[in-house]
């Protein structure tokens, strides 16, 4: 069922919505101005709600992994994270304290509070002693849900089981002056959920793990090649021509030099190669990279990506090596090597088709692309009702294999393609199509490998191609590096070059790859 808003209730609704948000705002300004009046009043009892350390012997985790030992021994223990809750009335209270490991309870009793604090010096406290027969009602007046504290006490097991801390004394870490999300919704509005990520984070246990199992992907990746001999190396990030993909760069400006430059668009893949050059037989980098293009669950402007190069390798070594990386990095972040994910279902220990991609475009659209012109691709793929950008015949074979590898849930390899397509790759016998992998699934390309090219003539007519795409208004053509078709003058080995990024993490998370990000890129408000 669809409805037509006039535009009388158009203007309606948005002033509906303008109020709430009014309200909202009022609401917000009137919890900070009462917890403005706390921060007051604890500076009145000469307590600072900024302190730069309170009581603190371990984390809550490091508590709770023994905590029959401390509770056996009666040790006094001190812990401290901000309080997720509070519950209980009178002269109890039941404070949930999270530290970014775990939650605790903590139980303050009134009698208990007077008693310590006014007879026990048990840890230091902010309270000074004639103020310590208010400890209770001073936390009671001064303390919300979202400040951070220490507390100080006795490790127990409450009448309900759950481990908890008998309250001695407690001291405030930081006083928070807004409210958190209400608990059980947290953010619902994805663009206030970016823009407090660190709200968002806190709210979320999932998302949270999900960013520490990203981590994990890129630490297991990394023992993974230094396995396997490979070298970790770093290279540039500011470059005066962008190599190693097809993407429009950012541009900036080196003001010591008075030089235009560009952020890189590969994982130095230009610099790899030299390296291979320069005598060494195995590296890799893992790090930023930066693509001025359209966002989509898929794709983003700044990621992080990782590139091997492996010398005395070719494309077929590369597959079998990266076959290998791909399940152990399964087994060892996710615990399996089967997934479902984008409506696709997958394993990774099932054997790895090999998929010809004029073979497979042929098959699902009847065009054989190494023998059409643009005119028949036009009309193939306004047949499909497949929207396209651009009119060279590179633009136009890529946004028909865009169409064809959706249907392709894999574990496969795509092999075989144009030249024109992959502009660092060594053709094959011929002359058609290249010695390019790249791993499929759940519809999409995960990573990117070729023998790589490094036969310098060869290498020069493809950079002045590009060139003319470049003259011909084409943002994304590959810039010409001269400079590195002389380095291929001195000669380079036979090598494999492989790379993947974020995105193979994000499908198998099974989430859009802006949810992944710590921080994902938002406009200033306003605009």
């Amino acid at each position: 069922m669809f409805f037509i808003l006039t535009p009388n209730v158009q203007t309606l609704l948005s002033h509906l919505i303008f109020l709430l948000y009014t309200d909202y705002m009022a609401s917000l300004e009137e919890i900070k101005a009462g917890r403005l009046a706390k921060l007051e009043l604890l500076k009145s009892k000469g307590i600072n709600p900024y302190p730069s350390k309170v009581p603190r012997d371990f984390d809550i985790h490091t508590l709770k992994s023994d905590f029959d030992t401390y509770k056996e021994k009666g040790n006094i223990v001190s812990v401290a994270g901000r309080i997720m809750a509070i519950r209980g009335q009178g002269a109890i209270l039941f404070v949930v304290l999270f530290d970014g490991t775990q939650k605790i309870q903590a139980i303050f009793k009134k009698d208990v509070l007077a008693k310590t604090s006014a007879d026990v010096d048990v840890r230091p406290t902010q309270v000074k002693p004639e103020f310590r027969e208010e400890f209770f009602s001073l936390f009671t007046d001064t303390i919300d849900v979202g400040d951070f504290i220490s507390v100080t006490g006795k490790p127990i097991v409450s009448e309900r089981g759950e481990q908890s801390i008998m309250t001695e004394s407690w001291n405030i870490a930081v006083k928070s002056l807004l409210p958190l999300p209400e608990k059980w919704h947290g953010l619902q509005d994805i663009e206030e959920r970016y823009r407090k990520r660190y709200l968002d984070l806190l709210m979320d246990p999932e998302l949270r793990e999900l960013i520490a199992k990203k981590s994990k992907f890129w630490d297991v990746t990394r023992t993974f090649l230094k396995k396997e001999g490979f070298l970790e190396v770093e290279t540039p990030t500011l470059e005066t021509t962008t190599g190693g993909a097809e993407a429009e760069p950012f541009a900036t400006h080196h003001n010591d030099y008075d030089l235009p430059v560009f952020l890189r668009i590969s994982v130095g893949e230009l610099w790899q190669k030299r390296l291979m050059a320069g005598g060494f037989n195995k590296t890799f980098e893992i790090g930023r990279i930066y693509r001025n293009e359209g966002s989509s669950p898929e794709h983003l402007q700044e990621f992080t990506n990782m590139e091997f190069y492996w010398s005395f390798a070719d494309f077929r070594d590369g597959m079998e090596l990266v076959k290998k990386m791909y399940r152990t990095i399964a087994h060892e972040v996710f615990g399996t090597t089967q997934f479902t994910t984008r409506g696709h279902t997958f394993d990774l220990a099932d054997e790895w088709k090999l998929i010809d991609y004029s073979e497979e475009i042929q098959r699902q659209t009847g065009l054989n692309i190494l023998l059409v012109g643009t005119e028949e691709m036009k009309e193939k793929l306004t047949e499909l009702g497949v929207k396209y950008e651009g009119d060279n015949t590179e633009r136009l074979t890529d946004s028909l294999w865009k169409y064809c590898r959706k249907n392709i849930s894999g574990p496969a390899f795509v092999i075989n393609h144009p030249v024109l397509i992959a502009p660092l790759s060594k053709a094959n016998e011929g002359g058609k199509t290249v010695q390019r992998f790249q791993p499929i699934l759940a519809g999409s390309e995960v990573g990117n490998g070729y023998s790589e090219l490094n036969d310098p003539i060869d290498q020069k007519e493809r950079f002045e191609l590009q060139q003319k795409l470049i003259d011909n208004g084409d943002k994304e053509a590959m810039m010409p590096d001269y400079e590195f078709v002389e380095m291929l003058e001195y000669g380079m080995p036979p090598t494999c070059g492989f790379g993947f990024g974020e995105r193979l993490f994000a499908f198998l998370s099974d989430k859009p790859l802006r949810e992944l990000q710590t921080f994902p890129l938002m406009r200033p408000r306003g605009e």
